[in-house]
């Protein structure tokens, strides 16, 4: 005798309801232990020069500034992105989520200019031990920001098909956890890297 059909649909669409969530914070827990070690890494090595340039001699404060506002306004964009979700405003969120992966990009295409003027002028990460805890640090947060960018678009793909339903909610959620926690990742990256390493 085959089995009544709603209850096969009641087990395909069962989903724990903070399940996902609280699966995204342990994620998020595990990557703050991963910061926290570059961080460590940093502080150790930061001031290991080995006869090169220093973070004074290297780092120009006014694009970093920049940049980190165009991280700072990304937050700002996704909230308001949120509170479009909130009242099931698809274009509105759509349009808010275009804004915020436009400030990403525009974060990670100054990370990258900043990184390339390194190398041509001779700071790679192989130069000392202070430059290979810079570009593994920095270089760390700029990969996690790409990674969002793309899960950014995939999640604009997902709600133009399919609109604001519960997963789709979900994962909203979830990606705007990850995005304001590298906000205050590279809050702590501006102040302990660049801010410190301009200091005599």
């Amino acid at each position: 005798m085959s089995a009544d059909p709603s209850s096969r649909y009641l087990v395909r669409e069962h989903h724990p309801e903070h399940g996902t969530m609280l699966g995204f914070w342990i994620y998020l827990m595990s990557d703050c232990l991963i910061f926290a070690c570059l961080f460590a890494t940093y502080a150790v090595l930061g001031r290991n020069y080995a006869g090169g340039p220093t973070g004074a001699e290297l780092f120009d404060l006014k694009l970093i500034a920049l940049n980190t506002a165009f991280l700072l306004f990304s937050s700002i964009t996704y909230g308001f992105a949120m509170l479009s979700a909130k009242v099931k405003n698809k274009g509105g969120t759509l349009l808010w989520l275009g804004i915020t992966g436009l400030f990403g990009l525009a974060f990670l295409a100054v990370e990258i200019y900043e990184f390339m003027h390194l190398i041509h002028q001779g700071a790679g990460p192989q130069r000392s031990g202070f430059l290979t805890a810079f570009f593994a640090l920095v270089g760390t947060h700029g990969l996690h920001v790409t990674f969002g960018a793309i899960w950014l678009v995939t999640l604009m793909v997902q709600i133009s098909k399919h609109g604001l339903h519960a997963a789709n909610m979900r994962r909203l959620n979830c990606l705007s956890l990850f995005w304001h926690f590298l906000d205050v990742i590279w809050i702590g990256v501006f102040t302990f890297v660049y801010l410190m390493g301009v200091l005599p």
